[in-house]
């Protein structure tokens, strides 16, 4: 069974410090037999960085030191990082590199909720992305699109048995309990793993950061694709380590027919009865 490793830590607004996150967090995970490792989003810079000047093409040199770690370690490594858009917005990208791959997924819906506006400095992606791995077809997701479950159904259409979700997922009130429950639905209704990594709580990691922009609250988690709760880390910087068996996934489906018996919305007529009198 493939063994991932999530590796949940709170990113600095220095690039060349947090790519010691990585190095460390890659070494970290393949003495515990990981083949895939996954960081949050903003692994390059937290969010409340300005990140047009810190932004680089994926053969840049932070993505290059990136995969360099992962061919060193015989490793499939997943982490956010932001690469050049247009004049004034970069793209949010997670990083997809090692084991023969180094391409970029661009996070499609923009966090444009709870009093943030991404899109102000993030221009969206406009392609789904999979990977296949020796022991199974890797989905990617970043943060804000675990809310729309059309993206995770179109992955598993695309016969993905796992989704990664790396996150830098915004405080507040009840916003914890959205985490675990999205991560979760989207198992149950996609048919698949889905495993989110989450940045750290910057106060548990002992890290002042704006209060307004979305840093992170840790509890990195995964879902099986019955929609139970598989492993959960707590708040602070944590590496957790799942093995997954992809065979599940196709169990799901059996069992609960969500993609098969699916019925294109777009296509019924939509009848409104209006109270008249």
């Amino acid at each position: 069974m493939p063994r991932i490793a999530l590796c949940q830590f709170t990113a600095s607004s220095d690039p060349a410090t947090n790519l010691e996150h990585v190095r460390t967090g890659v070494a970290t995970a393949r003495s515990e037999g990981a083949s895939i490792v996954v960081f949050p989003e903003a692994t390059m810079a937290r969010f409340g960085t300005p990140l047009a000047p810190l932004a680089e093409p994926l053969d840049g040199p932070w993505a290059r030191e990136v995969a360099a770690a992962a061919e060193d370690a015989g490793v499939l490594v997943v982490a956010g990082m932001f690469t050049p858009a247009d004049e004034d917005r970069v793209r949010n990208t997670l990083l997809v590199t090692g084991r023969g791959h180094h391409l970029g997924y661009h996070k499609i819906h923009l966090y444009d909720a709870f009093g943030f506006s991404e899109s102000r400095t993030v221009a969206p992606g406009d392609a789904l992305v999979t990977v296949d791995t020796t022991d199974l077809r890797l989905g990617l997701a970043t943060c804000y699109d675990v809310r729309f479950p059309a993206l995770f159904h179109a992955l598993a259409g695309n016969d993905a048995t796992a989704v990664v979700v790396p996150a830098s997922w915004g405080a507040g009130d009840g916003k914890r309990e959205q985490w675990d429950v999205l991560l979760r639905a989207r198992a149950l209704d996609a048919g698949c793993w889905v495993l989110g990594c989450g940045q750290a709580d910057p106060a548990a990691s002992g890290v002042e950061v704006s209060s307004k922009a979305p840093t992170g609250i840790g509890y990195s988690a995964v879902a099986d694709p019955f929609g139970r709760l598989h492993a959960q880390a707590g708040t602070g910087p944590e590496t957790l380590v799942v093995d997954i068996d992809p065979e599940l996934a196709h169990a799901s489906r059996r069992a609960t027919g969500a993609l098969v018996n699916r019925v294109a919305l777009d296509s019924l007529e939509v009848q409104t009865n209006v109270q008249r009198g």
